[in-house]
């Protein structure tokens, strides 16, 4: 029975970051495809934080009445709605529309919207739902969010995303054009997602375990959680994954489709070494903090220097953004989950002000960037075939 519990709480984690996760690895082509280029990312993390009106309204929800709302209602609902999100992308996914005298992934970003309504959601629900099974179930499920990364970046891998090569000065894709892989990988994302709702209605039928707080922490120790919660989701959930392609693609599509998969590994591993070798020092936590937030600094670095960053062009150069992508993830992946386990052992509305916290800084990072990416520019994009940077 325990082992049945953890592949389930594993399935379940799998739906709660799944879908904008499969966008994210898929980006490497999508880029190269819809109007908006490399400035996209940046649009998808505005769009993925418009999407903070449902955990805005879970939280009201959970303060203004508390114990009146049915966490299993929602969560029934929003995994529904990414279902069915995810088959019409498979279809629509490349229609544009014309605003403002330039074409516009206008379903596009539609569907994306309420893609993120679901995943942003489950940061208010997933969570404080796994209150009600053991402590230790609570990790497997970060391994499944992990994997809602991992699992779709194989996929991508598996039908060659970023492997574009120069010919004759242009990018050629091979069969990477097809619209049958795009369905084929829209589907896919709309399957586990439905994994995850099977895997939540089993899970729901388990009887409760709630458990007394084990977790006693000072005002100004629970403060800095929330403070290490908003600053390390603000890094992973917006300020940096709205640079990400002027900070690889300069170094050519294979380093940015891989610092796209190998980051998606870098969580689920992170999870899988804070179930074995779990440390709850808060000091700890705070110099990961640091060190991610190093490597994210370097990322960031190469993104305002593009198109002509450091070592562009040369092996080294490549080895060395994709590996800071990773640790970067890494390390801020494994903080992710020790506070969840720490707040767990807290209370259920600890989980909940979790949740809201790291939407919170997801939502300052978008909103810090966007203006920078696309009213001042002050990130260059380039034609990874074409430009010349001085040696």
């Amino acid at each position: 029975m325990s082992l049945l519990v953890h592949v389930l709480a594993c399935c379940f984690g799998l739906g709660s970051w799944v879908a904008v996760n499969g966008l994210w690895v898929e980006l490497p082509l999508i880029v190269n495809t819809l109007p908006e280029g490399w400035e996209l990312p940046s649009y998808l993390t505005v769009i993925i934080q418009l999407a903070n009106l449902g955990p805005l309204l879970v939280t009201v929800m959970h303060k203004l009445y508390p114990g009146r709302l049915r966490e299993s209602a929602v969560i029934y609902s929003v995994l529904s709605i990414g279902v069915l999100a995810c088959v019409l992308l498979a279809f629509f996914w490349d229609e544009t529309t014309v605003v403002a005298a330039a074409p516009r992934s206008t379903v596009f970003f539609i569907l994306t919207l309420f893609l993120a309504l679901v995943d942003c959601t489950s940061s208010v629900t997933f969570l404080p739902f796994m209150m009600q099974l053991p402590a230790h179930y609570i990790t497997t499920y970060f391994i499944g969010e992990g994997l809602s990364g991992f699992i779709p970046g194989l996929v991508a891998l598996g039908h060659g995303v970023g492997m574009a090569k120069c010919l004759n000065g242009t990018q050629s894709s091979g069969n990477l054009t097809e619209k049958d892989m795009y369905i084929v990988f829209f589907f896919f994302l709309a399957a586990m997602m439905c994994i995850s709702l099977v895997a939540f209605s089993a899970l729901n039928r388990f009887p409760r375990s709630f458990e007394l707080s084990t977790e006693n922490l000072e005002s100004g120790q629970l403060a800095f959680i929330y403070f290490m919660v908003v600053c390390v989701n603000g890094a992973t959930n917006g300020l940096l994954p709205s640079v990400q392609t002027y900070s690889c693609m300069p170094y050519g599509n294979l380093a940015y489709h891989l610092s796209a998969v190998l980051v998606s590994c870098a969580n689920p591993v992170a999870c899988i070494v804070a179930l074995f070798f779990p440390k709850r020092s808060l000091v700890f936590l705070g110099v990961l903090c640091l060190l991610g937030s190093i490597f994210g600094g370097y990322n960031m670095a190469m993104a305002a220097m593009s198109p002509c960053p450091v070592l562009q062009g040369s092996a080294l150069g490549e080895t060395i953004i994709v590996l800071s992508w990773v640790f970067f993830t890494g390390t801020l992946s494994y903080v992710k989950v020790m506070v969840g386990v720490i707040l767990r052992d807290k209370s259920h509305s600890a989980l909940v002000w979790c949740g809201a916290a790291a939407q919170t800084g997801s939502l300052l990072g978008s909103v810090i960037m966007f203006p920078l990416v696309n009213v001042c520019n002050l990130f260059e994009s380039g034609d990874f075939c074409n430009t010349r940077c001085p040696l």
